[in-house]
């Protein structure tokens, strides 16, 4: 299937913007994006889910579970962290088997939990810009 050459620009837009956000990001910033990222692929699920998009509420699942697990799970410093770190890594635990079986069961109320989960997560991560949290290995 062809797509017009307008598409085709914007989807290349879009990719070297977001690129070049992340090439430009401090770690804080990195981490802001991945939030937004996991709420964008919940919120595509939700919306794939409702119109009986199988494969497109696989994709945006998936999606969202690497970001979990490989973006915000897998830098945390449970050693150092303490008590925040294992709470956080609990939650992303959690969320993961929340949306692996919100996939398997077609289940929407399963993707709004974790979406409800992670927004006060990254509302917060957000206030404390500037600051690096001990819970994080070194970049």
């Amino acid at each position: 299937m062809f797509t017009s050459v307008h598409s085709r620009t914007a989807a290349a837009y879009k990719r070297a913007s977001v690129e070049a956000s992340v090439e430009m990001a401090d770690p804080h910033q990195l981490v802001t994006l991945l939030f937004e990222a996991l709420q964008r692929h919940i919120a595509a699920a939700k919306l794939a889910l409702q119109a009986k998009d199988v494969p497109q509420k696989c994709k945006q699942i998936g999606a969202a579970v690497r970001i979990l697990e490989e973006g915000l799970k897998a830098p945390l410093d449970l050693e150092r962290g303490g008590e925040i770190a294992a709470n956080l890594n609990a939650l992303y635990d959690y969320c993961v088997n929340r949306l692996v079986l919100a996939n398997a069961r077609n289940d929407e109320a399963g993707l709004d939990e974790v979406a409800g989960l992670i927004e006060p997560v990254a509302n917060g991560w957000k206030q404390i810009q500037g600051k690096t949290p001990a819970y994080l290995r070194p970049v």
